[in-house]
């Protein structure tokens, strides 16, 4: 993909909306916000090694999990790195801060995502990872 475009440009631009949206989510601890970002068919496994295939099996963890979530909402997502293996498919890596008083913990996702028809980008097939610190 010729990174001077502007389509790259405005396709990485959208990415990083995407992982805007999961933060803004997550910090309001907001299902319906973080599963409107999903392809139906999408696969997640949680940091916990909880894998979830299909937008039902997402939104039933989700709701369950996300709500009672322990928390304050202080969390940031940032976009690392991205690789486009197609011009309509990209590999996302994320860095995810949870920054509550006292502690902070570390992830690394994983966001394979796909542009549909509409051009909008969905999360398809994702990897939660909690990063362990020496």
């Amino acid at each position: 993909m010729n990174t001077e475009s502007t389509a790259y440009a405005a396709d990485i631009e959208a990415i990083g909306q995407v992982v805007a949206a999961v933060e803004h989510s997550q910090q309001h601890k907001n299902p319906d916000e973080f599963l409107a970002l999903f392809h139906r068919d999408a696969v997640w496994t949680t940091a916990g090694g909880k894998v979830l295939i299909g937008l039902d099996a997402i939104s039933e963890f989700t709701r369950k999990v996300l709500p009672a979530a322990d928390w304050d909402g202080k969390v940031t997502y940032d976009v690392v790195h991205v690789f486009f293996i197609r011009p309509d498919v990209a590999a996302v890596k994320v860095r995810q801060l949870y920054l509550t008083p006292g502690e902070e913990s570390e992830g690394a996702p994983l966001y394979v995502m796909s542009k549909q028809g509409d051009g909008r980008w969905l999360l398809t097939a994702c990897q939660n990872t909690g990063v362990v610190t020496d």
